[in-house]
């Protein structure tokens, strides 16, 4: 009888970090002249219903996986996050401060939902370039690579042969994916809220596994249950 071959599949290399992105549930709304609070500069809501309700599904998503450590960016949005997911694990989330969402200079605390549905020049500019540095007083695209970058290879170096979850921001996704892939940022904008990304790391190379799935919470147009 012939040996047979079967199609071989991608795992992960041997001591690679096996990490999971979790974009935060949805935050609450902005209210004109009721900026949210600052937390080290950068506004700090808190989940909605909807937010919290993303959590819940995804905790049950990642519930059978092996999960060795969770981490959270400074901001309330993350730990809330993550608090369903630590809870089933009974493991505390370790805060990685350069996990941080981006620093949006003048238009920090909320403000920049209010000057992109205004139609500010900057964000207009920002949104044609795809260079977050366009707003007055944010970080730039390479400010917010470097130290996120910085942030995972911090985790990956502690993480050999393990699974890690980090709870982290829909910029910080994309300036991470974009840096996996080699290409702009802007390529990984839009992750869902609740959503998942999986990667392999090694010294090497980062391979991109997954991106945006959100099966488990729901159709894109549940987005806009107001749950």
């Amino acid at each position: 009888m012939a040996t047979e071959h079967p199609q071989p599949f991608f795992d992960a290399p041997a001591g690679a970090c096996r990490l999971v992105l979790v974009r935060h549930g949805q935050s609450i709304p902005y209210r004109e002249g009721s900026p949210f609070p600052l937390v080290g500069g950068h506004g700090d809501p808190e989940l909605s219903p909807r937010g919290r309700w993303q959590a819940e599904r995804v905790a049950e998503r990642l519930a059978e996986e092996p999960i060795d450590a969770i981490y959270v960016s400074t901001l309330t949005r993350t730990h809330q996050t993550a608090a369903p997911l630590a809870a089933r694990f009974g493991m505390t989330p370790v805060v990685e401060p350069d996990l941080r969402e981006i620093y949006l200079g003048e238009f920090e605390g909320g403000r920049i939902r209010q000057a992109t549905a205004e139609g500010h020049p900057a964000i207009a500019r920002m949104q044609e370039t795809g260079e977050w540095g366009h707003i007055p007083g944010a970080e730039s695209n390479e400010q917010l690579r470097s130290r996120t970058v910085a942030a995972i290879e911090r985790i990956r170096a502690q993480h050999r042969d393990e699974m890690v979850v980090a709870v982290a921001h829909g910029g910080v996704i994309g300036a991470l994916l974009g840096h996996a892939a080699q290409v702009h940022p802007r390529t990984f904008g839009g992750t869902r809220n609740g959503a998942l990304a999986y990667l392999y790391l090694t010294e090497e190379r980062w391979h991109i596994r997954s991106f945006n799935d959100a099966s488990h919470v729901g159709p894109l147009d549940a987005d806009l249950d107001p749950r």
